[in-house]
């Protein structure tokens, strides 16, 4: 739909202009001019950046996989500072387009700077002010630093971090038995830059995040052996084993504040759970049943942590909470197979496995989404500002990372050689 306003714009006339009388230069030229708009339905207009082809084309496609409703298209103009918006502003206002994203790159010293805007076009008010992000002059770090501007972007708008600048760390697994070769990979919460941290001839189980975003967790297992928990630095390094015990040993989780580890282990009997320091050192047991309890993961908070038990019964797998200051366990899931539960980071909800198929519930237990069937027996993982998810599936054969969002966002897959595993959202590294 297009509609024809006419507009009208004060100009003064400057001694560069035609030699008139002072009395006209006094005087403003007024210029109607009769003009088409396109009438738009978008909540944001995104102008490419001034000087720059890196960092436009990931905030873009970013934002657009959001609730928010982005264009690009049919834009009355191409102005990269609020400066250039003046005496065309209502141009802007009749588009019906809320918000307008502009900016410009610069070297400095060898350096990328960028500044941008997001303009309230009602009133043309630029929200907190002109922003500006400084990276090094390489691919990784402008990858890096479009998902940061995005983050800011969609936070100023809606009032809510992004999540686009967090990592997803996953298990890519080709072959089977002895053959098996587990990679544990990390890419870009958009899909892209995936990259290989470390590979094993075995199996890979269970990462985790540590809350900085720089580190991993995560159980190997190699022929013959029993599993055992490493932690890695995600910008390098090698691995060093946290869990040197006999028995079964996964599902790290990462305390809060990142000085603690949460895991399962059989090295005591039947599958309990520990806490140890994550620098290592001496578990401390915290459950004690003749049932299996597995699959910890801490709230928070962390005053409490969920897992997973079978004392129900056989193959009546159900999550429970356990607080850290009474002791006291209580069951969180209502009846049916409850498996791998991941809290949001602020604690309202749980992602977990609904029999097979990913699901959300609140924390009174009752079922908010079902996600769908995955094939696969593990939870999907919540994004830092719990927006959105990622679970694993197969579809046709092939490994599926899909990346869903939850409040009408779109929905994207990534596919992987192989089966894929165990996806898990980190927080932007700081």
């Amino acid at each position: 739909m297009r509609i024809h306003k006419k507009l009208c714009l004060s100009l003064l006339a400057t001694t560069s202009s035609l030699l008139l009388a002072p009395s006209v230069l006094a005087a403003p030229v007024v210029l109607e001019l009769d003009y088409e708009i396109p009438v738009q339905q978008s909540q944001v207009a995104f102008v490419s950046f001034a000087g720059d082809s890196t960092l436009s084309p990931i905030i873009l496609n970013d934002l657009s996989k959001t609730e928010l409703k982005v264009t690009s298209q049919n834009l009355p103009q191409k102005p990269h500072s609020s400066s250039e918006l003046a005496g065309t502003l209502p141009v802007w206002q009749s588009m019906g387009i809320p918000y307008l994203v502009i900016g410009s790159t610069r070297s400095n010293r060898g350096k990328v700077v960028t500044d941008y805007e997001v303009v309230e076009v009602k009133t043309g008010r630029v929200l907190e002010g002109k922003q500006t992000l400084t990276a090094d002059n390489n691919k990784e770090s402008m990858r890096y630093a479009a998902h940061v501007i995005a983050d800011k972007v969609y936070e100023l708008i809606t009032g809510i971090p992004g999540d686009f600048s967090g990592r997803i760390a996953y298990i890519e697994e080709i072959g089977t038995g002895k053959e098996k070769i587990s990679r544990l990979k990390v890419m870009d919460a958009d899909g892209e830059n995936a990259k290989t941290i470390t590979e094993v001839a075995g199996s890979i189980f269970s990462p985790t995040w540590s809350p900085d975003g720089n580190r991993i967790a995560y159980s190997v297992q190699r022929d013959k052996s029993h599993p055992v928990i490493y932690i890695q630095n995600v910008s390098g390094g090698g691995a060093t084993p946290l869990t040197p015990f006999p028995g079964s040993n996964l599902s790290p989780s990462f305390s809060p504040d990142g000085s603690k580890i949460l895991f399962s282990s059989s090295f005591e009997g039947s599958a309990d759970i520990y806490e140890m320091s994550a620098s290592g050192g001496q578990p401390r047991r915290l459950t004690n049943w003749p049932s299996s309890e597995v699959q910890p993961s801490y709230a928070p908070d962390g005053k409490s942590f969920v897992f997973v038990s079978d004392r129900a019964g056989f193959n009546k797998p159900r999550i429970y909470r356990y607080e850290f200051g009474s002791g006291r366990t209580t069951q969180v899931s209502n009846s049916g197979y409850a498996t791998s539960p991941q809290f949001s980071s602020d604690g309202s909800q749980i992602a977990f496995l609904s029999g097979r198929s990913a699901a959300i519930m609140n924390s009174s237990g009752a079922i908010t989404a079902n996600l769908g069937a995955t094939g696969i027996d593990e939870a999907p993982s919540f994004s830092p500002n719990g927006k959105r998810v990622v679970f694993a599936s197969k579809q046709g054969g092939k490994g599926v990372l899909t990346i869903k969002s939850l409040n009408g966002g779109e929905a994207f897959g990534k596919s992987g050689q192989g089966t894929i595993r165990s996806p898990v959202w980190s927080s932007s590294p700081r």
